[in-house]
C-alpha cells in the first residue's frame, strides 16, 4: 500500500483515481503529478514501486496539497471570523455562507430541524 503525504492511497484502483484521495488533488493536478512523475494514469496502485511513490512525493511538492492547504484553508477561515464580517459571522453561527436561502433548506449546516414547544400550524387555527 503506497503512503504519500500520510495518507494511504486506495487499494486497486487506477493511479489517476487514487491519487485524488489526497486533499487538494483533484482530476487536474493528479494528472499532471502522474505525468510529471512518469507513471501511467491507468497503472494499478497497488502495482507502484517504492521509486514511483518517491517521484510522486517530489512532483507534489510544487503544489500547496493535505496538511497545508487545510492549514491555509482554517487560517482563512479564522480571519473572516475575527474580523467579525458578514462571511465570518456566518460561519461563527454555522449557517450557510454564500448566500443560499435558510428559511426551508440549509439543513446540512443548521443541523436537524427542532420543533418548537406550544407553536401550532397555520392549518389548526383557523
Amino acid at each position: 500500500m503506497a503512503r504519500i503525504l500520510g495518507v494511504d492511497l486506495p487499494r486497486n484502483k487506477a493511479m489517476r483515481i487514487a491519487i485524488r484521495s489526497l486533499y487538494g488533488v483533484g482530476p487536474k493536478i493528479g494528472n499532471n503529478v502522474l505525468t510529471t512523475a512518469g507513471i501511467d494514469l491507468e497503472k494499478n496502485s497497488n502495482e507502484l514501486t517504492e521509486g514511483e511513490v518517491k517521484s510522486i512525493r517530489d512532483a507534489l511538492e510544487i503544489y500547496t496539497v493535505e496538511g497545508d492547504l487545510r492549514r491555509e484553508v482554517g487560517l482563512n477561515i479564522k480571519r473572516l471570523k475575527d474580523l467579525n464580517c458578514y462571511r465570518g459571522i456566518r460561519h461563527k453561527r454555522g449557517l450557510p455562507v454564500r448566500g443560499q436561502r435558510t428559511h426551508t433548506n440549509a439543513r446540512t449546516r443548521k443541523g436537524k430541524a427542532v420543533a418548537i414547544a406550544g407553536k401550532k400550524s397555520i392549518k389548526s387555527m383557523k
